[in-house]
């Protein structure tokens, strides 16, 4: 019998690879497993170049939907000439050492960035929405602002329930606490990571839920199977 698929929300990573390493080996992605990544692969953390590496191995493993975070699109954007600086300051430089010097062999090769170029603003389903930062509850996804979409934190506004009346999964807005925000209609899954917190990953089905810290321990919870 085959088991069941899952849809799974994966928060902000910021190059911390050992703690998504951790997640994806807890879950075990099964290739009818719906995997989406809610943004911020890069940046702050000490290996965006392996979190990337690991990203692309998924895609052959499970049904990967990458959405864009804002740290990936100030990367696209600096490599086209845009704030290269305003890039470095929110933790480009630890995204840079990562890749190593161009001059010696390192940078950020094509097919990462051809990666992040196919990331995705949005992903929804018929009964969930999943975006990087925040939304406007009265305009349908294919209307939404991509400021919004990317910038938008839910400390300075917390939206409404979405007129669709599914449930929103994001990421973006750090809950320092490890504690995900759950209003029903709108969870909050960026538990800070990089900053001592934990990664997280969400089955949106069940409320399963997986967390790993920067170093890749993995966080006990009441929905753990005690014979594991």
């Amino acid at each position: 019998m085959t088991d069941p698929a899952r849809t799974i929300a994966i928060g902000d990573v910021h190059g911390c690879s050992a703690a998504l390493d951790a997640i994806l080996g807890a879950i075990d992605p099964r290739p009818n497993d719906t995997l989406v990544t809610l943004g911020d692969y890069i940046n702050r953390g000490p290996d965006s170049r392996g979190v990337i590496n690991r990203l692309l191995q998924l895609r052959a493993e499970c049904r990967l939907v990458p959405l864009l975070g804002n740290h990936e699109e100030i990367l696209l954007e600096a490599r086209r000439g845009i704030e290269p600086e305003y890039f470095l300051a929110m933790g480009g430089t630890a995204t840079l050492a990562s890749y190593g010097p161009p001059a010696q062999g390192g940078g950020i090769p094509g097919e990462h960035t051809a990666f992040l170029e196919s990331c995705l603003t949005f992903f929804e389903t018929d009964t969930h929405i999943f975006v990087h930062a925040n939304y406007d509850p009265d305009l349908s996804m294919a209307e939404q602002d991509r400021e919004t979409l990317l910038w938008a934190s839910l400390r300075r506004s917390i939206p409404g329930p979405h007129s669709s009346g599914k449930t929103v999964i994001t990421g973006h807005t750090a809950q320092k606490d490890g504690t995900i925000l759950d209003l029903g209609y709108l969870k909050c899954i960026d538990t800070y990571c990089y900053g001592g917190g934990w990664l997280t990953a969400l089955d949106v089905a069940s409320g399963q839920l997986w967390q790993a810290d920067r170093h890749g321990r993995m966080r006990p919870h009441s929905n753990d199977d005690p014979g594991e």
